[in-house]
């Protein structure tokens, strides 16, 4: 296995043609206004971080248009309540570097972000994300470097948005078996019963 291991970019680069142009043409170094319509109408994105423990990728929902834009450079994005691992952020105050891809539901393109964040205790800010009485503890706040889109190949060939090829959540693990795979003793059952009632009172 190691000899068809590839060692260097040279190699890699020999195996694969060269980007086509509009593959390199179409990354800008700040948000144009078609970008920041796919940002206004996404509900959803991960963002990738590195810390001194390795890298981590987190997922981020809420209402569509809940990362805002403060200008062609800036995104502001309220940290929402979560597990309070606290993994992206603990990256983020040691490497300040992220990278964000935005989906929408139904929107084969997606929309790569990479950049520099910080995270924010600025009041302003915070309170534009109030919801339910209920404002975030911090905000991350992404300085772009690089924006471009994705295209539509790898979500045509999982057919992601085609509802008739969802799956019945049924026939996997639940949240409460999952947690029990790695904790024996772990009532999953009890866990199972309340989630959906927890996690509605929990959102935000």
């Amino acid at each position: 296995m190691d000899s068809d291991r590839i060692n260097s970019v040279a190699q890699l680069e020999a195996l694969y043609a060269a980007p086509a142009q509009v593959s390199v043409g179409k990354e800008l170094p700040s948000l144009n206004e078609h970008y920041k319509k796919i940002i206004a109408a996404s509900p959803f994105f991960t963002i990738a971080s590195a810390g001194p423990e390795g890298l981590d990728c987190s997922p981020r929902g809420d209402d569509a248009g809940f990362v805002f834009v403060l200008d062609d450079q800036t995104l502001v994005i309220p940290d929402r309540r979560g597990n309070n691992r606290l993994d992206t952020l603990k990256n983020i105050v040691v490497d300040p570097r992220v990278a964000l891809l935005f989906l929408i539901p139904g929107y084969n393109e997606t929309l790569r972000v990479n950049g520099q964040a910080y995270l924010t205790l600025d009041n302003s800010l915070l309170e534009r994300y109030t919801v339910n009485n209920k404002k975030p503890q911090t905000a991350i706040v992404v300085n772009i470097e690089r924006v471009y889109f994705q295209c539509a190949r790898a979500l045509k060939r999982s057919n992601l948005w085609d509802s008739s090829l969802h799956i019945d959540a049924n026939t996997l693990p639940s949240a409460g078996t999952l947690i029990r795979s790695a904790m024996e003793e772990f009532d999953s059952d009890a866990y199972d019963e309340h989630l959906e009632d927890r996690q509605a009172k929990t959102l935000y």
